[in-house]
């Protein structure tokens, strides 16, 4: 038969498997996720369906969290302000406040801007 149809026996013979349902799976892993404080990943959210007797591995359940926007609170890169040594000289207040000046250029006044620019600190300096 497979001659005269011109196929190969295994694709005759071929017999899809029945897909999972992620139905159960994605509640399951929402519900999780929520119950503790939006704080697991996949390394325990895994943990837990396996105590709930689902077997599902971690690339399974990161592609559900991310299908269902679920972001861990842990994964979030937070802002740390770094100390640096820029800024710290202790200037006299020579002006006190006062900006009218009797002498042309007697005080010059100047800002200096630290950007980061590509992962170097590049400064520019405005002067009045």
């Amino acid at each position: 038969m497979c001659e005269v149809l011109q196929i190969s026996r295994s694709t005759f013979y071929y017999e899809t498997k029945a897909k999972d349902n992620d139905d159960e799976i994605t509640t399951a892993i929402v519900e999780i996720f929520n119950a503790n404080r939006k704080a697991y990943g996949t390394r325990k959210l895994k943990v837990k369906l396996q105590e709930q007797g689902y077997t599902v591995s971690r690339r399974r359940i990161g592609r559900i969290m991310k299908e269902q926007g679920l972001v861990s609170t842990y994964t979030i890169a937070q802002y740390k302000p770094h100390k640096t040594a820029y800024n710290e000289a202790i200037t006299a207040n020579e002006l006190k406040r006062e900006f009218d000046q009797t002498e042309a250029k007697r005080f010059v006044v100047s800002d200096l801007t630290y950007v980061k620019v590509q992962h170097k600190w590049q400064y520019n300096t405005f002067a009045c």
